[in-house]
């Protein structure tokens, strides 16, 4: 690898380690010439499916589109920034499992509700009520009490 420093062709690599859940390699860089140190990222070229939107329309994944709907969701919550990116690496992990060419964006969306639903409930709602326009209160109470049936424990057997 070229130095960005001096753009000497030689650099050596000083330590290696893995980043993002081992997706990607991070090298620690030292230039032969220079003496210069830098860092590098390595990491798979994907494929990325395209994405079918609701009216028809394909357009390439967007990680950025999605973290932005994750995190306006998510706004003012008592989330960590690494339990976000845990949640995009988990979604595109499912993307590009499909090994399809395209991905309807409506199963994003439900994959992404599925991870906000464990991470946060209040953003899931705030979430849902966006993705599938909810249109009045009702609709806002019968989610979150669908939210709360399906958090409750179930009820233990009558004693005998």
């Amino acid at each position: 690898m070229r130095c960005p420093f001096c753009a000497a062709p030689d650099t050596r690599v000083v330590d290696s380690r893995l980043a993002e859940e081992g997706d990607r390699v991070r090298r620690r860089r030292e230039c032969q010439t220079c003496g210069a140190r830098f860092t590098t990222f390595e990491q798979a070229e994907l494929s990325w499916p395209r994405i079918v939107k609701r009216d028809g329309g394909r357009v390439p994944f967007d990680e950025a589109k999605l973290r932005a709907g994750m995190e306006r969701a998510l706004e003012k919550r008592p989330v960590r920034s690494d339990q976000v990116d845990a949640v995009l690496v988990r979604i595109k992990r499912k993307l590009l499992s499909l090994g399809e060419r395209e991905c309807p964006s409506l199963q994003l969306g439900e994959w992404l509700m599925d991870e906000l639903r464990v991470l946060d409930p209040v953003a899931y709602v705030r979430f849902a009520s966006v993705y599938r326009s909810f249109e009045d209160l009702r609709a806002f109470r019968d989610e979150v009490e669908r939210l709360e049936r399906a958090a409750l424990p179930p009820e233990a057997p009558p004693h005998s």
